[in-house]
């Protein structure tokens, strides 16, 4: 780890501006100003759009704040640290990287304060399920680890306090490792790559250049998780110079995590085998899951965790809010909340899970992706699909082209739940699995989520 007393003194000399005041924002100005930086503060909403709370704060903080628009000049600032969801094309962010402003994002301030270790995680699907676990397993070890990123708090929340035994399990996306440039994982881990967030890199060229930077600075001392059966995924890993750990659920490898006889298994570097639980033994549905818990494992045992905490832990783990959660039963009808399957892949993987008798409720904000693989995957499995959001047309089309006949448009979540439920059966299955981010409705996906079980409870009455 970087000196984290040399960094705060580097960064409290500085002159910083931070984008964004959504949650990550937010932390961070509240770290900087407990360092003594120099700060302002920028959203693109006017002020009377921001919350209250926010205004309050930065008013008795003293914080100048640009709500709206941009100081006019930008190279006046030593640094600028971006919220994820701010584009590094936004003209003001090349104007600042062209006159010398030095841009990073919320986790690599959070890197450069903290003490302890980092266990980063990304991939298209499956990182809140992986990370929570891994979460688990070190509180079952008695080992102080923060669970942060995506999931939980910024890491910069909880970057001051740190000590070095402590360790920062961080669910961490393309957007974040955008913006990242001292950051070092002790152990880093790549789930699976498959197109998404296409609208804000272009390609998946860009987008696997995204992913690929999580182990960037990484060396022979440290371990890149990487899943072997995912070909685009494995490819990203060809530069790495950190010890490469494969796991597969095809194949059992030289080393790394695979099945064997029903069993999740890990061959370490001097070909010693751990049984560590039976494929059984997993609550959660789907061969995704296993994929996320033969990564958890891996990341897990190679971090110093033993075999029998792992397994107990993944014993005892039923899986994560929003991710085909079971949200109850009305009138022998089952529903299930998959609001965190915000891409076409997820929605498949949602789908293949719960196998047959499905009726999906889907739509949002597309992220300019490509629904026709989701159609593909309609047949034998789902009897109607249920459509609402910005991008139900787009979705619609690429529906019809399958000669799937079952769609219904709906004006929103509570209309596309009641019109499910009027067109069930007994034994159907009610998934929303979106396929899409929820940004042209909700705040987030979690909001999409509890709103699909009101909606469900609602029926409960």
């Amino acid at each position: 780890m970087e000196n984290r007393d040399v960094n705060i003194q580097r960064i409290k000399d500085k002159k910083i501006i931070v984008v964004g005041m959504g949650k990550s924002g937010q932390a961070v100005v509240k770290a900087l100003k407990e360092i003594g930086s120099d700060i302002s503060i920028q959203d693109s909403n006017p002020r009377e759009n921001m919350k209250p709370a926010i205004i309050s704060y930065i008013e008795k903080a003293e914080i100048p704040a640009y709500f709206g628009s941009f100081p006019k000049n930008i190279e006046d600032f030593d640094m600028m640290v971006l919220s994820p969801g701010v584009s590094l094309e936004l003209e003001i962010v090349k104007e600042a990287i062209r006159k010398g402003v030095e841009v990073i994002g919320e986790l690599e301030l959070a890197y450069r304060l903290s003490k302890g270790r980092y266990i980063a995680i990304t991939g298209t699907n499956g990182k809140t399920t992986t990370t929570t676990l891994v979460g688990e397993i070190f509180k079952e070890a008695n080992k102080r680890a923060y669970v942060v990123g995506n999931i939980g708090n910024p890491a910069i929340t909880d970057a001051l306090i740190s000590e070095d035994s402590d360790c920062f399990i961080s669910e961490v996306s393309s957007f974040q490792l955008e913006t990242v440039d001292r950051f070092k994982p002790s152990i880093s881990a790549i789930l699976n790559f498959t197109p998404d967030h296409l609208n804000r890199h272009h390609t998946m060229q860009a987008y696997g250049m995204a992913k690929a930077r999580i182990f960037a600075n990484q060396n022979f001392g440290d371990y890149l998780i990487i899943n072997k059966d995912d070909t685009a995924c494995y490819k990203l890993s060809l530069n790495a110079k950190a010890n490469i750990i494969p796991f597969s659920r095809k194949e059992k490898l030289d080393k790394g995590a695979y099945l064997d006889d029903g069993f999740i298994v890990i061959k370490d570097e001097n070909k010693n085998e751990y049984k560590i639980c039976k494929v059984d033994d997993i609550k959660i549905p789907g061969n995704h899951n296993i994929e996320n818990i033969l990564a958890a494992s891996a990341i897990s045992f190679f971090a110093g965790i033993k075999p029998e905490i792992i397994r107990e832990t993944i014993k005892n783990f039923s899986g994560v809010e929003h991710r085909i959660e079971y949200s109850g039963e009305v009138d022998g009808v089952k529903f299930y909340n998959d609001s965190k399957g915000t891409n076409v892949d997820a929605s498949i993987i949602a789908l293949k899970a719960l196998k047959n008798k499905i009726i999906l409720i889907a739509g949002g904000d597309g992220k300019g992706q490509d629904f026709k693989e989701l159609a593909k995957n309609l047949a034998g499995r789902v009897k109607a699909v249920i459509l609402y959001g910005r991008d139900a047309g787009l979705i619609e089309k690429d529906i019809n082209e399958q000669n799937f006949s079952e769609v219904y448009l709906e004006k929103d979540l509570p209309s596309s739940v009641a019109k499910a439920f009027e067109i069930s059966e007994k034994g159907d299955k009610i998934l929303l699995s979106p396929a899409c981010a929820s940004w042209d409705m909700y705040d987030s996906y979690i909001q999409r989520g509890n709103h699909f079980k009101e909606c469900v409870n609602s029926l409960l009455k």
